[in-house]
């Protein structure tokens, strides 16, 4: 017990540990969709059918790929976190609700899901004192 009363001073440097790999794995991620031009974009965009949204794929697609390469930047920074937060959890729950569309499994999707809730969660606790928000 003392051990993790102990552990918990450093909260904060644990949020920028989490902060610095999820903002350099969303940049990954997003960077390629960012640069891979409109018809990669119309082709992700394409996941707004799957609530129902048929208008501007291409729009969509570029938004989603400004979210995960701006928003990874974002959350990195620890910068309009909670903005950059609310708008990842949104693309990992479209990103999730595409692979159950195309018929994939638990398993396929499962990465989309845990972004989503990592997000979801962030939205909540915020980027800590290391951080250029500072909350």
């Amino acid at each position: 017990m003392a051990l993790f009363s102990a552990l918990s001073k450093y909260s904060n440097f644990g949020l920028l540990v989490m902060r610095l790999g999820l903002g350099v794995m969303m940049i990954t991620h997003g960077y390629p969709k960012l640069t891979g031009g409109p018809a990669l974009w119309e082709r992700v965009g394409g996941a707004m059918g799957n609530i129902g949204v048929h208008a501007y794929p291409t729009f969509w697609g570029f938004m989603a790929a400004a979210t995960e390469a701006v928003g990874g930047l974002l959350l990195l920074l620890g910068l309009a976190f909670r903005p950059a937060c609310l708008l990842l959890c949104f693309t990992m729950v479209m990103a999730a609700l595409s692979h159950f569309h195309r018929g994939q499994e638990l398993s396929e999707a499962s990465h989309a899901i845990e972004l989503a809730f990592v997000f979801f969660g962030l939205l909540f606790v915020g980027p800590g004192k290391y951080s250029v928000d500072k909350s």
